[in-house]
């Protein structure tokens, strides 16, 4: 675990949406400023530096995680980040039903098929769906919509965009939920359908229950993340 001793009393908003330790103003990895696009953003990830105890944990600072990544990647790997996301619609989650069981196919459907009808309304791109593992080519026309849209977010939006997507393996639902379209917990749930199938017939493994948990807190902080990031 990398923890140091806490080494500042106050953690607080500065003007222009900064944040400061005693003063000390916040920098990244890359000694950038930590300027955030809203004063809601700014204050979560300030309340996150004030409760840290004796040792600091970064790894319970989700919002600052972020927030470096979006400051630090986000300007130079954006097209490469851009990239990854098509390459992940291309082959989203969503698109992949089960043929059997019955239950779980009919599962599935009642999941994922509101969100192929969001992604056919919004983006006007009608993603194509294939039962079994083979892989479906999506047209060129269907994944050029996807990063049409997704070029049009501002570096803190698209970061959450990111950490969702390679938590859920669902490009499609993450632009929803990016785009508060869908409730999180509805989002975790569709995302979730076939984890928690093969949970309700051979339950639990502890380890696995383990990364869950760990994943379940990082993907609602980058919920959070994009609803105080700002349009």
């Amino acid at each position: 675990m990398n923890t140091r001793r806490r080494f500042y009393k106050l953690a607080a908003v500065t003007p222009g949406n900064g944040v400061a330790l005693d003063g000390r103003p916040l920098r990244t990895p890359l000694k950038q400023s930590l300027i955030l696009p809203t004063l809601e953003l700014a204050e979560a990830i300030a309340a996150e530096w004030q409760a840290q105890g004796e040792k600091i944990e970064p790894e319970t600072m989700y919002l600052t995680k972020l927030a470096n990544t979006a400051i630090d990647r986000m300007p130079i790997h954006r097209a490469a980040i851009e990239q990854e996301l098509v390459d992940y619609a291309g082959s989203d989650l969503i698109c992949y039903r089960a043929e059997a069981p019955p239950d779980l196919a009919k599962r599935q459907a009642e999941h994922w098929d509101p969100v192929l009808k969001w992604v056919l309304k919004e983006l006007g791109a009608s993603f194509a769906v294939a039962c079994g593992v083979m892989h479906r080519q999506q047209s060129a026309e269907t994944l050029e919509a996807y990063r049409s849209r997704i070029g049009a977010m501002n570096p803190f939006k698209t970061t959450s965009l990111h950490t969702l997507t390679t938590l859920t393996g669902s490009a499609l639902a993450s632009l929803m939920l990016v785009e508060q379209a869908i409730d999180p917990g509805a989002a975790w749930a569709a995302t979730h359908v076939d984890e928690d199938y093969q949970i309700e017939h051979w339950g639990w493994d502890h380890e696995a229950k383990h990364r869950r948990d760990r994943r379940h807190a990082e993907f609602f902080a980058a919920v959070r993340f994009a609803e105080l990031s700002g349009q």
